[in-house]
């Protein structure tokens, strides 16, 4: 019987441009705001075929993979991105390997994973150990900025377009939540389930004390980063003794961030442009999977769809405003829910998503 010859091509290019989009309109949350999002794209090329990667953040970010990546990348196995998923890691030992470090390579590794899934012209899905054949997403918007009109009118349009879950932010005003926790119920229903995020907003005592109000008054089940995600002993503080579900993670990049989450959350967060692409992002799944942990998706659905389908303690993922609004205006491919689930289209090799050169030129950092 002949032995198969493995199949091989060389990373012949990488580029990389960022784009700052401004927000519809000003935004902001328990301990920040925005006005503008700035998007990371990465392209890796070999064989006649290209693959595309992305992340959400500052531009340096396209500068360290131009700086330090490009070359680890170029040459490197278009078939192995696991393998030059390590490469990069090392190369950014002493650069940094947290924030912009491990958003750099989340970037270049979904491009390259996009890639390898364009040349065996497969879905990306197929490549992952599947466990699911599409993602149940939840609405999340909500800023503390909204007004009561919006605030009514964006988690109530989600739920008419059939999501049955729907975030809010809070904790920016903690005297203005009751009213706006009572327009987003009115909004939703009863039957909608309501989740809350106060982005690390409150101290401990405050989380608890407000975590048992939420619960009681609104029907919250779910309350994120009620203090900060560095405030491990003030998460498990909250965990013990709240009455709905605590979660954290999304401010994971490497994977004693998440290790160290064990015992203080009931539901882990990922984010695929932060965690170290679809590399990193596995890592984390079998970590949740061997912790019997449900594991939450964060934001950037059209990047996160294929690869949280390999995902065995897959709870949902979000479906973010701002990045909704960004990967539906710039990429062809754009994948539309569909009753609240994110199905992978099987008939695109790759995650499918083609930037539109023309309608993002106008935004280019430079």
């Amino acid at each position: 019987m002949a032995v198969a010859t493995r199949t091989k091509a060389a990373v012949e290019e990488l580029a990389v441009s960022a784009y700052t989009i401004p927000t519809d309109e000003p935004e902001a949350h328990g301990t920040l705001e925005w006005d503008s999002t700035t998007l990371v794209v990465v392209e890796a090329r070999a064989g006649g075929e290209t693959g595309l990667g992305y992340t959400y953040g500052p531009h340096a970010v396209a500068t360290l993979v131009d700086e330090k990546l490009r070359r680890v990348v170029c040459d490197s196995d278009a078939f192995a991105p696991a393998a030059t998923w390590v490469r990069m890691w090392s190369t950014l030992r002493n650069a940094g390997l947290r924030g912009i470090g491990s958003m750099a390579v989340a970037s270049v590794d979904i491009a390259l994973w996009d890639l390898k899934a364009r040349l065996l012209n497969v879905p990306l899905v197929d490549l992952m150990p599947r466990f699911h054949e599409g993602v149940p997403v939840y609405g999340s918007g909500g800023f503390t900025s909204y007004s009561l009109e919006r605030l009514r009118e964006q988690p109530g349009g989600w739920v008419a377009d059939g999501i049955p879950r729907v975030k809010l932010k809070l904790g920016r005003d903690p005297v203005a939540d009751p009213k706006r926790l009572d327009a987003a119920r009115e909004a939703v229903g009863e039957e909608t389930e309501l989740y809350v995020d106060a982005n690390g907003a409150f101290t401990p005592k405050q989380a608890l004390a407000w975590a048992e109000r939420y619960a009681l008054e609104w029907g919250v089940t779910w309350f994120e980063e009620p203090v900060s995600s560095d405030d491990l002993e003030g998460l498990r503080f909250v965990r013990e003794r709240a009455p709905l579900e605590v979660a954290a993670g999304e401010y994971g990049y490497v994977i004693d961030d998440f290790r160290n989450l064990v015992g203080c959350v009931d539901c882990l967060q990922a984010d695929v442009r932060r965690c170290g692409g679809v590399t990193g992002l596995l890592q984390v799944a079998g970590f949740a999977h061997a912790h019997a942990l449900p594991l939450s998706g964060h934001c950037a659905p059209a990047a996160s769809a294929h690869a949280f389908c390999g995902v065995a303690t897959l709870r949902h993922l979000e479906w973010f405003h701002d990045h909704v609004r960004i990967e539906r205006k710039f990429f062809d491919g754009f994948l539309e829910r569909e009753n609240g689930v994110l199905c992978p289209d099987l008939s695109r090799p790759g995650h499918g998503l083609e930037l539109k050169r023309a309608d993002a030129e106008r935004y280019a950092v430079t």
